[in-house]
């Protein structure tokens, strides 16, 4: 089993899904800003959606589509990147950092693009 596998994949799926609740509940009980509150909320819902569309890559894989193994990479690399910095910016962080979270959105695209061309994989019953 390689560190690909799809049990880290599932486990790194489940700390993104546990991240994104612990931070829009922040932002719904632990922050009064509400520019702070709107960036926590913004990285929490896009964690969370691309934390189980890591989950989806797993059930893909099962019924055949392959190539859904290298969507994950890009799924979490862009929760890291996209609400990794709306999360730092919400606790302080400098607004330049703003300029880096574009690259996590095309992170998420490109792993969506990448689920497309795996679901071709899939049995067409």
């Amino acid at each position: 089993m390689g560190p690909w596998s799809r049990r880290n994949w599932m486990t790194l799926a489940a700390a993104g899904g546990f991240l994104s609740v612990a931070f829009g509940a922040f932002a719904a009980h632990g922050v009064a800003d509400p520019r702070a509150q709107e960036l926590l909320r913004t990285g929490s819902l896009y964690g969370f959606v691309h934390s189980l569309a890591t989950f989806a890559c797993v059930a893909f894989m099962q019924v055949g589509a392959r190539q859904a193994r290298f969507a994950p990479a890009f799924f979490l690399s862009g929760v890291v990147i996209f609400s990794g910095s709306l999360y730092a910016m919400a606790l302080g962080a400098p607004r330049w950092l703003g300029a880096v979270t574009p690259i996590g959105g095309l992170c998420f695209l490109a792993g969506w693009a990448v689920l497309a061309w795996a679901a071709r994989g899939v049995d067409p019953v």
